[in-house]
């Protein structure tokens, strides 16, 4: 496990200046359909924003982009090339659903020994809210050869609070046990 201990902070679209300006955060994952997707803040360079085109959708429908492979394989990719130095944020448009599974996915290809079950726990802890789209973890899982253990893990980690949105939260990057606080 390496010592690095900036946070991966999760929330919606309108909350990014907020969260960017009260966390810090260098790097930003837009896992959000194009036509919603933010600029680049003024805070952050162009190569520390991962911009995921993809509908919050679990079948594929005419028009939609669900998420897909080359999804999860850029968002392994930038999460393994965070420095770790400053919090990442991952939001979609409510940061109930796309976001929380970039989060899990990311915690899971940051932590490859940690239980993926505990994993989720954490971001329950974290946010009662969240759930993440099954399509991009089961994705992720056969890639990361989790043998159906991601996906059980999101499957098993309780029911989720309804809400519009998300209240921003994050969770500790390198996992070390059930670490997990609320920004707002």
């Amino acid at each position: 496990m390496q010592s690095k201990s900036a946070a991966i902070h999760v929330c919606a679209l309108r909350h990014i200046p907020d969260v960017i300006a009260e966390t810090g955060a260098r790097h930003l994952v837009s896992a959000i359909n194009a036509e919603l997707a933010p600029q680049t803040p003024s805070a952050l360079s162009p190569d520390r924003h991962l911009r995921l085109d993809m509908h919050d959708i679990v079948d594929a429908l005419p028009g939609a982009e669900p998420p897909a492979v080359d999804h999860v394989h850029r968002l392994i990719d930038f999460a393994q090339s965070w420095d770790g130095e400053a919090p990442l944020l991952i939001h979609c448009f409510a940061g109930l659903s796309r976001s929380t599974a970039a989060a899990f996915i990311t915690l899971c290809a940051l932590n490859p020994k940690a239980p993926e079950d505990r994993i989720a726990l954490a971001l329950r802890a974290a946010s009662d809210t969240a759930v993440p789209n099954r399509r991009f973890v089961a994705l992720a899982d056969n890639i990361m050869r989790r043998q159906g253990r991601m996906l059980a893990a999101v499957e098993n980690m309780g029911r989720n609070r309804i809400a519009a949105e998300c209240v921003p939260f994050r969770v500790e990057s390198y996992y070390a046990g059930a670490e997990a606080a609320r920004v707002a």
